[in-house]
Order: C-alpha cells, then structure tokens, then sequence
C-alpha cells in the first residue's frame, strides 16, 4: 500500500464524537444567546448530530451529559441513536452546578455532600450499563479560591478515595477518563490542575483509567503535544476534548485560534499509536453566536485537516534528518507536512466513502437547518442553564 493509500485509508476509519450539548444554547458564564429551532430534547439532539455524520461520515458517536441528557428510558434513546445512523457515546458528569457544590463536590470538606456526588457518579456509571456507552467522563470544578480556605492534601486523599469507590463500579469494557483544568472556577488551588494530578491518580487506580486531554484547559504556551506524547508513551491517554481558545478555556472551533497547534498534537498522535478506537476524539464546545450544526460540521473538518496533515509527514525524512542533527531540514520536513493543502485529499476521501466533497455545501443544500427552525416550535429549548 502506497503512503498516499494509507492516508486514505486511516482518515475513512476515522471517528469524531459530537457532545450532545454543543447543539443546544451553550455560551459563556455571562449570556447564552438562544437560537431558533435548537433541539428541546435528546432526541432531537440526536437528530442534529446524525446530520453531522450524514455529511462527514466520521461522527459516529454522540457524548451524553447528565443531567442535561436526562431520560426515562436509556434503551429507547439509544435505539433512537441507531435509527439515526449513530450511536451513545461517552457519558459526562456534572458535579458542578448544584448550589450543594459550592465549595466541591467529590473534594468537599463535607462527607454528606461527597456522598451526593459520589452517587451521581455512580449513576452515570448505571447509565453507562442502560446505554451501552464504553467511558465515564469526569471533570471536577472542584478547588479553593483563598490560602487556608480548605486543606489540599485533604482534598486530594477525598478525591482519590471518591475516585476509587467509583472505578470499583465499573464493568467489564467500561473505563473512566479523567479530564484536568488548571484553574476556573477555582481561582487558588484547584484539585485536579494538570496532567499530572490527573496521570498520578489514574496510575493509582489501574489499567481503566486513563486521562483526557482539554485542549482548551492549559496555560498560555503550553506544549500540548509534549503531554500527549507523554501520555501515549505511558499508555494512559484515554481521549481528547477537542476545542480552541485564544485566552482561557473558550471552549471555540477546534483549530480555531491555532491550527499548527492542533496539527502538532495530530503529528504525536500518528506518532505514537494514538490514531485508534483506544484513544476517543470528542468534541467539547460551545457555539453562542454561530449556528449550531455548521459549527460542529466545520470543528470536524478541521480535525479531519489536521490529521490529514499528521499523516503526511514523511517519517523516513524526519528520522534520517533527526539522526543526523539536521535541525533544519528536520524542521522542513515538518512544516512541509504543515504547509500541504490536503483539501483535495479530503475531498476525494469522501467521494470514495459515497459522501458529498464538501459537507458544509451539502448540509445547507439539505434545508435541514429551515426545516428545524419551522418545526421546533414551542417547549422548552435544551441548554446549560446558565
């Protein structure tokens, strides 16, 4: 098989999950702006994100949130997935927005309000079992915003035993991923700050957990791809939440604000075995002022852009020059990788899979977008509550 068909071949298997609450009203902490036929339910959430699919054919799977994605029946909605053309994906926890969180959740100096989170957990794992959904997705906003507001070790042997009672719980194929965020909304300490807070945990509690890589969740400067790097070397890297930022986590368009760094993150990935079902690629954004399903179609084009380039980096190229302490034609090779338009390779990468060359094009020519707008009248829109 010729490099360029292995190319080909890697970006047709390759699978992008859309967050169900990326079609909603989603925004910043100070104003979601609502938007005209966003999805009032689950179901009709997963009706948006099956149109993504249609048109890219590498969004499969749809993460869930909960309670945003709360139904009576699991089976049902996931039966309603599969007639979709999708499936459930990861399931995402919230211990964030109850007024009992103020202070932690599973940190929490009081033992009542860890059991509460805790139990949330443990009903996400449920949930799991209801839907088939092989990851437990966990990001704490849990941290102190004042010197000597709570005691950190403290909080650190609670998180690991609220952690521990939870992978306990969970079944054979099911694995928790451990999301880290450096500060926000904790403003001094915050108890899972990085990857390796995150890494030392997981290595704690065994071969089913592993670490997810925010991309949007690092201070300024910070070498993604070193972590990623680390990570895959350790066998610990069990997912991304894609997404872009300029200042904070801005939670914007994948490649938005830096696409070289999206495509150095790709180049370790491809580097390291990381482009496998082992390692999930979702989406985690918000889109306040862009149409919703566009936004989502255009984040997974970009991660499918920044692969493409990965993949065309010329390995042979790269290690003759490395060995030789070539530092700049090293350096070229990469960035010739970088500079290649593989637009045209996409596209025939889609006309090969049965897909419209352009999915954006497509979608809009679909009238999907008017048609929710004319029939998603009355109830109550779905959102963050914000």
């Amino acid at each position: 098989m010729t490099e360029l068909a292995a190319a080909k071949a890697a970006l047709k298997t390759q699978a992008v999950e859309t967050p169900s609450w990326a079609y909603g009203n989603s925004g910043t902490r100070f104003k979601v702006f609502a938007q005209e036929g966003v999805p009032r339910t689950p179901f009709e959430k997963l009706d948006d994100a099956a149109k993504v699919h249609e048109f890219t054919g590498v969004a499969p799977t749809v993460a869930l949130h909960i309670p945003w994605d709360k139904v009576d029946d699991y089976a049902a909605l996931a039966k309603h997935a599969e007639q979709r053309g999708v499936k459930l994906g990861a399931i995402n926890s919230n211990t964030f927005q109850d007024d009992d969180y103020k202070l932690g959740s599973i940190c929490h100096p009081e033992a009542s309000v860890r059991r509460k989170a805790v139990d949330h957990l443990l009903e996400c794992v449920d949930i799991m079992d209801a839907t088939g959904s092989a990851d437990l997705k966990l990001w704490f906003a849990d941290g102190t915003n004042y010197p000597g507001q709570d005691d950190i070790r403290g909080r650190q042997d609670r998180l690991a035993e609220g952690l521990a009672e939870v992978y306990e719980r969970l079944g054979d194929g099911q694995r928790m991923l451990l999301e880290y965020k450096f500060f926000e909304p904790a403003f001094y300490t915050t108890d899972v700050p990085d990857w390796g807070t995150a890494y030392a945990h997981c290595l704690k509690l065994g071969p089913k957990a592993q670490v997810v890589v925010d991309t949007g969740h690092h201070a300024p400067g910070t070498n993604i791809e070193f972590i990623v790097a680390t990570l895959l070397r350790e066998g610990k890297l069990g997912g991304f939440d894609f997404n872009s930022r300029f200042y904070a986590d801005d939670d914007l368009m994948v490649g938005a604000a830096d696409p070289f760094q999206l495509f150095r993150i790709m180049y370790e990935v491809v580097r390291g075995g990381g482009f496998s079902p082992e390692v999930a690629f979702m989406l985690d954004q918000c889109h306040n002022i862009e149409a919703k399903i566009p936004a989502i179609i255009r984040s997974v084009m970009n991660v499918q852009e920044a692969t493409a380039k990965a993949l065309m980096v010329d390995g042979d190229a790269l290690d003759a020059a490395q060995r030789a302490g070539d530092v700049l034609e090293a350096n070229a090779v990469v960035m010739d990788a970088y500079n290649t338009d593989v637009r045209p390779l996409l596209r025939e990468v889609r006309e090969e899979m049965g897909l419209d060359p352009e999915p954006l094009a497509a979608y809009r020519r679909s009238g999907w977008g008017e048609r929710i707008v004319a029939e998603r009248v009355g109830g109550q829109q779905a959102g963050w509550g914000a």
